[in-house]
């Protein structure tokens, strides 16, 4: 072991075979959170999974995906969970604050259940950036949330456990 190296090194692989997902989508913005979806499973498939293992719940709005993240991760059924949904800024501050809570709830969520739960939202300043990033020129942000689902999930599965 040379200078700067640690005895153990955690990696979690991009392999999704075996884990199961819990997916938790906004119908607000549905026409883009649907891209998301479409994204997220395509890649847990492309790397081994089984989408017959992925379950999706629905929620009214962005605000509520926090809340249902929660109670998935709670049932010890998923391996990782996966929130979904599209929040474009309009004349108001209220994405703002829609963005802030969700991004917080999903973090908590995480931290109470020991879960990893992982931020698929688009913030978005306009329609055109939503359409980018929900699978045109950005790519696919169900994509790169369901990739990072994979990853953690099995990184989870390697670390050491608390008493």
């Amino acid at each position: 072991m040379g200078k700067g190296e640690s005895a153990r090194v955690y990696e979690g692989q991009l392999v999704a075979t075996g884990l199961r997902f819990g997916l938790v989508c906004s119908r607000f913005n549905e026409f883009f959170v649907r891209k998301l979806l479409e994204g997220a499973i395509d890649c847990i498939e492309r790397h081994g999974g089984d989408a017959g293992e992925v379950e999706t719940a629905w929620t009214p709005g962005s605000f509520e995906l926090p809340m249902v993240c929660n109670r998935f991760a709670q049932t010890g059924r998923f391996d990782a969970v996966i929130a979904l949904g599209v929040v474009i800024q309009g004349g108001t501050p209220h994405a703002q604050y829609i963005n802030s809570e969700v991004a917080k709830g999903v973090a908590q969520s995480a931290m109470h259940t020991g879960v990893p739960v992982i931020y698929g939202v688009i913030t978005a300043d306009t329609i055109e950036q939503a359409v980018e990033r929900s699978g045109t020129k950005a790519g696919n942000r169900g994509a790169d949330a369901a990739q990072s689902a994979i990853e953690m999930a099995n990184l989870y599965k390697q670390l050491p456990r608390g008493k």
